[in-house]
């Protein structure tokens, strides 16, 4: 066999062409027996994450099947007859507050905000137009207008008001496009040319879509009247008992008032009562109430914004504000421990301070409350006897407290009952008119 060729140095410089493709093949081989492995291996790895996936992905419907709640209508399921949740001491189960040492400030049971709101309103009422030119129109006025409205230089059925005077609330949206808007700034006595676009959509084909121009004249500016004496006395408001401003105030503050302390001393007796104990099984009952209210108030709603072409939750726990079902699910354990404490809270005052129910009295009262004979029956024929004493039990308590806690010279008079329930009586059969022109 001939020897290989050396240099000086003694490297090999010729190498057998056979000995070279032995090498070459024992390295391809190598490098496949690697990146078969290593396929191998990324493929255990993809196997074990997708089973991994699947794995935890059961086990969350898993978890959420035996958590998940069945909605129930059965809302004197885990009471007694009498109101009372059944199988529970609630003086054990509940830490009370002191309730019969409560401290009452005004601004516990402020009127203030309520009073100025209906004032504003019935200022409102009374509004009267101002020509001061040195007013200017702000967003939220009411103002009245004249208007000649054209298209290309030509008149067009239903632009003009013809000199009657219109009245426009700014900001309403009543007009098209950005008509309200463009008077923002100008003063009584004004005349401000308009420029609008009617929408495609107009239900006047005539003038749909095409731009319009509107002469406007700014009669003048609404503003209420000063609330005052003279004003009661203007508009046939002064009784014998109310002659004054100062007196009006005040009857008004006597409307909201027995409301208002009653709804602190409620919120004060759960909020600083101490539960020790849920009863398991009434929580229970409570989440499956709860979730059964959510599902009613969704389907209320999807028939609602189905009439107006809109679309509603799909589910629960979108319409309850969650993003899952399994964050509904938890949140729906904290409602109903809220809701189960509130019923011990009243149960265990109304035990402790020696309270009774006189169920046909509640009857006969929620039936005159709300102007129907068969109201409470048809109550107690939906949600049970239960489900009514227990609301009885709660209204005792409140009563029992506000008795406790009222100022009298605070508190509405029969009188003053009577003309707050004529008042909206008055309100509720009073029918908004409807903007028609240059709509």
């Amino acid at each position: 066999m001939a020897k290989d060729k050396k240099t000086k140095s003694g490297e090999i410089t010729d190498i057998s062409k056979s000995k070279a493709k032995r090498e070459e093949r024992r390295k391809e081989v190598a490098k496949d027996k690697r990146n078969r492995m290593i396929s191998r291996a990324v493929s255990f790895a993809i196997l074990g994450f997708i089973a991994g996936v699947i794995i935890v992905f059961a086990g969350k419907n898993i978890y959420l099947m035996a958590i998940r709640t069945t909605p129930s209508t059965e809302m004197s399921a885990g009471l007694t007859a009498d109101g009372k949740i059944e199988g529970v001491n609630v003086s054990d189960a509940v830490t009370l507050v002191d309730y019969e040492n409560i401290t009452v400030t005004d601004e516990d049971v402020s009127t203030d905000e309520q009073v100025q709101k209906d004032i504003d309103k019935l200022l409102e009422e009374y509004q009267e137009i101002d020509y001061d030119v040195s007013l200017a129109i702000a967003d939220g006025d009411k103002v009245n207008i004249d208007y000649v409205g054209t298209i290309d230089g030509v008149e067009f059925e239903g632009g003009n008001s013809n000199n009657a005077g219109y009245d426009l609330t700014i900001g309403s949206g009543s007009f098209i496009d950005d008509f309200e808007q463009q008077l923002i700034g100008s003063h009584p006595g004004d005349n401000v040319t308009v420029d609008v676009t009617f929408p495609e959509d107009y239900q006047d084909e005539a003038v749909a879509a095409k731009d319009a121009i509107f002469e406007v004249t700014v009669n003048g500016i609404y503003k209420a009247p000063a609330f005052d004496d003279a004003f009661l006395e203007k508009h046939g408001l002064a009784t014998e008992e109310i002659t004054t401003a100062d007196e009006y105030r005040a009857s008004i503050a006597k409307k909201y008032y027995e409301t208002n302390l009653r709804e602190f001393l409620s919120n004060y007796i759960i909020e600083n009562s101490t539960v020790n104990t849920y009863p398991k099984d009434y929580v229970k009952i409570m989440k499956a109430t709860t979730k059964a209210n959510d599902e009613a108030t969704m389907n209320y709603y999807s028939q609602v914004f189905a009439s107006s072409g809109m679309q509603a939750s799909t589910n629960v726990w979108e319409m309850a504000g969650e993003d899952s079902e399994l964050a509904y699910e938890k949140a729906l354990v904290g409602r109903a421990q809220d809701t189960v404490k509130q019923a011990m809270v009243y149960q265990a005052i109304f035990e402790k301070a020696g309270l009774t129910i006189d169920i046909e009295a509640a009857k006969a009262e929620m039936n005159e409350t709300n102007g129907d004979e068969t109201y409470a029956d048809s109550m107690i024929e939906d949600y049970g006897e239960g489900y009514f004493a227990q609301n009885a039990i709660r209204d005792a308590v409140l009563d029992y407290l506000v008795d406790r806690y009222k100022d009298p010279d605070k508190m509405p008079s029969e009188a003053d009952e009577t003309e707050m329930e004529t008042e909206v009586g008055t309100e509720a059969e009073t029918v908004s008119e409807t903007e028609t022109s240059a709509e």
